[in-house]
């Protein structure tokens, strides 16, 4: 492990990148978002750049105004797998909902991912908003569950996958060709779970890969999403668009991880950033326009009329103020747009602008700019303690990553802020986080 604070880096993969209308650049590769040389490459990008993390997003469903890099994707483990040959030091973290599959099945596919990057691999918990509005009919149900019960029954999946993993010690298979033992039977574990929501018998036909368990990756925005993720979570993934409300959020949730008697240390907040780099200020801010020139009217404001329902758009336009809309005093229930309303009441941004915002592609002036900029920004939001880390949500793909790899992570390494090359072979190693303990081996012992 690193004794020495660093910064840790993930890299957020998704076609051409974050941003809505990056598909339409003139040098935007066509079916980027599902060529698996495509990400090959932008996986080992990331890897000369150090980064501790691959990030692959997943959605459940898709509608007519859901992003154009989603309508025609990966699924995530699967992706993860293939490019686990591709790779070799990288972390590779796939999402995965609790909601719509059950726990025998994803616990096997991810520890067979784990194994088959030789311990590489994180998942990134959800229990699935349904953005779409039409998740729960894909999967022969007809109503979505509820917010709050989708984390409770959470809870008791992520406790079976967990238990299921340790179905096997490390030592177990013997393979004693002389005996005829191929297992320590002592070493076998049936999880025998009885709860709530579920009953497993197994043990899992898979054992433990070298770093023990993938590493848990979590996003909850809401207060059951944080008091979950406060219990479970080793990697959390947020956003947030000032110094001050990142401060906030990384003091209050470390003191909720610590009130649930975990280590704040061994818990990594990651911000997400959609970074803009050019080689002078003026560059940048050229690429961030021409960007936002690519974004239709009928595409942006059909996204918001959606995704605000209820709410008439009629006759405004892209450029038209939040606040002419009314959109500072909406009472919304969805937790993501929770975490925007203040940025939108304080700052009553461009309705192009909250597009951004609502689809993850939005770079605020600090994170428009040089190299160096971008360096100044992530020391200072480091040092302040407002994040452990950073999720680079680059707006362009290969384009951002590359310039990020090239021109933001030397300066870095040069300030002593993030690795010159990686600590170890697996996940855990490199981001520094221990191997988790087998229960059932734990209760062995204390017979």
């Amino acid at each position: 492990m690193t004794h020495h604070r660093q910064i840790k880096l993930s890299a957020y993969l998704v076609g051409t990148g974050m941003h809505v209308a990056s598909w339409r650049l003139p040098q935007a590769q066509s079916h980027a978002s599902h060529d698996i040389d495509f990400y090959k490459k932008l996986v080992q990008t990331a890897e000369r750049g150090k980064f501790d993390i691959a990030f692959l997003a997943d959605s459940l469903a898709i509608n007519e105004q859901s992003h154009p890099n989603i309508l025609n994707r990966f699924e995530p483990i699967t992706l993860i797998s293939a490019l686990a040959g591709a790779s070799s030091k990288i972390g590779l973290v796939a999402t995965a909902s609790t909601s719509y599959i059950e726990p025998f099945n994803l616990a096997r596919l991810f520890m067979s991912a784990d194994h088959i990057s030789k311990g590489r691999v994180g998942w990134n918990i959800v229990t699935t908003r349904d953005l779409s509005g039409n998740t729960a009919r894909n999967f022969n149900a007809e109503e979505h569950l509820d917010h709050g019960f989708r984390y409770e029954r959470a809870e008791e999946f992520l406790d079976v996958v967990r238990g299921l993993w340790d179905s096997w010690e490390d030592d177990a298979f013997v393979q004693n060709k002389n005996s005829g033992e191929f297992f320590d039977r002592t070493k076998l574990h049936r999880l025998s779970h009885q709860g709530r929501f579920f009953s497993v018998e197994g043990p899992l036909n898979i054992g433990r890969s070298p770093q023990g368990h993938p590493v848990l990756v979590q996003a909850g925005t809401s207060e059951s999403g944080q008091n979950f993720s406060a219990k479970v979570g080793e990697v959390i993934f947020s956003i947030k668009y000032n110094l001050e409300d990142a401060q906030e959020f990384y003091r209050t949730y470390k003191s909720k991880v610590a009130s649930v008697g975990r280590n704040p240390d061994e818990v990594y907040i990651l911000q997400g950033i959609s970074p803009i780099i050019g080689r002078t200020e003026e560059e940048a801010q050229a690429k961030l326009k021409q960007l936002e020139s690519l974004i239709t009217e009928e595409t942006g404001i059909g996204f918001l009329s959606d995704y605000f329902k209820g709410v008439d758009f009629t006759g405004f336009t892209l450029d038209s103020r939040s606040k002419d809309v009314g959109l500072d005093r909406l009472e919304e229930t969805k937790s993501d747009y929770k975490k925007h309303q203040p940025v939108i009441a304080r700052e009553n941004p461009k309705l192009r602008e909250v597009y951004s915002l609502l689809t993850g592609s939005f770079s605020g002036d600090h994170l428009v700019g040089t190299p160096e900029k971008i360096a100044d920004t992530l020391e200072l939001w480091f040092n302040e303690r407002a994040a452990d880390g950073f999720m680079l949500m680059s707006p362009i793909l290969p384009d951002g990553l590359e310039d990020f790899v090239n021109g933001v992570v030397p300066l870095l390494q040069e300030r002593g802020l993030f690795r010159t090359e990686y600590e170890g072979n697996t996940l855990r190693e490199n981001i520094g986080l221990p191997v988790p303990s087998n229960r059932f081996a734990r209760a062995y012992e204390t017979k």
